[in-house]
């Protein structure tokens, strides 16, 4: 009974998935599925992906990928990525986690658990099908994801025969960054490496996402429920390339060396580029807010938080003059930023109004990718705390790029 309603559940995931992939954008959709499944399970769940997606379901003629397709090529296709079944079975007797999904997070991807049962950690329980693998299943997985064995640098060898995907937590990441950086760029130039939030972000908050960005990660998974600082950079960084869902890497994480050197995050960076940003005026706050909004008796007084969000070298925020009772506010003041990663660096504005207990009132924010701006003058439209952009309230904003 238990599998019948999992079943129907995944049913209505796939259909809802079938029904807006494609309206955002004609990229790829990448659906992970996290599943514990008998080969009973594996036919129905075969039939029921292949029914509900038809032509647009992409599987590979090869089981073992020499090198994956670019996005390009990808376009209106649904791609299946999970472990081999048999590698499920197979992991329960090595002791590392089987979930890789602690806090069932989905970020750019959509994912699916059906469980039946599953045993205790490090615990293998056989079944009298588990020498079965239904090929329908294994056929329609385009992303094979990799079983974790060993350590870390086990995890990230490449092997030049075949491409794979792997998932970390947030903190073997943050490991794998310390230990192993440039092995870390290495797998990524040709493997798909996935990233989740830990367990313990009860709350739905989120970690940085320029350490797996810094490293090479494609698929940086973010809690959606809550909204914040973290949320609104990772919104940002993917305004680029037309909000299509898809970033390129920067040049920088896919070279390689004379002696196949590859990018040290871990080395000093040199500044590629000097930022200047001045912050004109704001306008529109008295016609999406009501007069009361923030102050009650009189008009706000707002200030402008800017800063860059990246590598941590580039990180800087800065401050303008408190312009009080004028829903009008002309600031006029001018920052320099120094960047060593612009590829990688989101410009964010955050507008607050002043109040001398402490508690400074929300009036917009925005993000912005610093990879696509251009030096000049622009109204820059502000946001709600989930993204929503405001009808009128925006900044006058100028931009200004040279070299160090």
């Amino acid at each position: 009974m238990m599998s019948m309603f999992v079943m129907e559940g995944l049913q209505k995931c796939l259909e809802a998935i079938k029904e807006n992939a494609f309206k955002a954008s004609e990229y790829p959709v990448i659906i992970t599925f996290e599943d514990h499944l008998n080969p009973n399970l594996q036919e129905k769940v075969a039939k029921m992906v292949t029914e509900t997606f038809g032509d647009i379901l992409y599987t590979s003629e090869t089981e073992n990928l020499e090198q994956f397709l670019s996005p390009e090529s990808l376009k209106k296709k649904v791609l299946i990525s999970t472990k081999p079944p048999k590698e499920y079975l197979e992991g329960n007797t090595q002791g590392e986690e089987i979930s890789e999904n602690e806090g069932g997070t989905v970020a750019n991807e959509c994912q699916s658990s059906s469980q039946w049962n599953p045993p205790e950690e490090g615990e293998h329980v056989p079944d009298e099908d588990e020498g079965k693998v239904v090929p329908e299943y294994r056929q329609l997985i385009a992303i094979n994801a990799r079983k974790l064995e060993g350590g870390l640098e086990n995890w990230l060898s490449d092997d030049p025969k075949k491409v794979s995907r792997i998932s970390l937590s947030e903190q073997k990441l943050e490991s794998a960054a310390k230990t192993y950086g440039t092995k870390t760029v290495m797998f990524t130039q040709r493997n798909l490496l996935r990233v989740y939030p830990k367990r313990t972000r009860l709350d739905s908050s989120n970690y940085n996402p320029f350490v797996g960005w810094m490293h090479g990660a494609q698929m940086v998974a973010f809690n959606m429920q809550g909204h914040g600082k973290r949320l609104w950079i990772m919104q940002g960084m993917f305004r680029a390339n037309g909000g299509c869902g898809y970033v390129k890497k920067p040049d920088f994480l896919l070279h390689r060396g004379p002696n196949d050197e590859v990018f040290d995050p871990n080395l000093p960076w040199d500044v590629k580029t000097i930022m200047t940003v001045k912050v004109y005026l704001g306008e529109g706050w008295h016609q999406d807010f009501h007069h009361t909004a923030f102050d009650r008796y009189s008009p706000p007084d707002f200030y402008t938080r800017i800063g860059v969000a990246g590598v941590p070298a580039d990180k800087d925020v800065k401050q303008t003059a408190t312009i009080e009772d004028e829903w009008l506010p002309v600031w006029d003041e001018e920052f320099k930023f120094q960047l060593r990663a612009p590829e990688l660096a989101v410009l964010r504005i955050k507008i607050l109004d002043y109040n001398t207990t402490g508690r400074h009132y929300f009036g917009g924010q925005v993000c912005l990718p610093v990879s696509e701006l251009r030096t000049g003058i622009r109204a820059v439209p502000l946001h709600d705390k989930k993204g929503n952009k405001y009808k009128h309230a925006r900044l006058l904003l100028s931009i200004k790029f040279e070299a160090p």
